[in-house]
């Protein structure tokens, strides 16, 4: 029988923290050093797999928070942070072995530097950093998404290697007005404008 939730008792009151979609995040954090790892070795076909497996999971864990009412703190935190996490970290690994250009791997760590500093500030000016993500930020994390993903396919079956600038550069498009849309939510929580 799966257990699909771990209960403690927190001061004096109990907290379920391990539900299935939590479970699904932690996984997709797990399966980053092991992806990692299949590039570093020239595993390319076990990187795409595992790529595909951490999106699978990314859709079905909040799929599922909702579907059984299984939203915690936890998964509110763990979720984009395993999403980032996943995201930079193939941006990283793919710049540093030629497979995308460094300025592009820069330019999302960057913003997502930016993003982390602001939430930061907000809290820090504000005493609250809850800024809920913009459908721009959304689409941004799925523009990032499909081109690592496409990457990945080249380097398996090297075909599709036309749409490659056109992909490369909405990747960077949408990470700057992103970015720069997340900067205009945060002066303006701040009343700096």
């Amino acid at each position: 029988m799966l257990v699909t939730c771990y209960w403690f008792l927190v001061g004096d009151f109990e907290v379920g923290f391990l539900n299935i979609p939590n479970t699904l995040t932690i996984a997709r954090i797990i399966l980053i050093p092991v992806f990692v790892t299949a590039i570093i070795y020239k595993r390319y076909n076990y990187a795409l797999y595992l790529f595909i497996i951490a999106a699978i999971t990314d859709i079905f864990d909040g799929l599922l928070a909702r579907l059984r009412n299984q939203r915690t703190e936890l998964g509110t935190f763990l979720d984009p942070l395993a999403d980032k996490f996943l995201i930079v970290t193939s941006f990283i690994i793919l710049a540093t072995f030629g497979w995308i250009p460094k300025w592009l791997a820069i330019t999302v760590i960057s913003r997502d530097t930016i993003v982390i500093i602001g939430w930061l500030l907000l809290y820090l000016v504000i005493g609250t950093a809850k800024v809920e993500p913009s459908i721009l930020g959304k689409t941004t994390i799925w523009a990032q998404s499909i081109f690592i993903a496409y990457v990945l396919i080249v380097m398996n079956f090297h075909f599709l290697q036309g749409i490659y600038p056109v992909l490369q550069w909405l990747t960077a498009g949408f990470t700057i007005i992103s970015g720069l849309h997340y900067i205009y939510i945060g002066l303006k929580l701040t009343h700096a404008i």
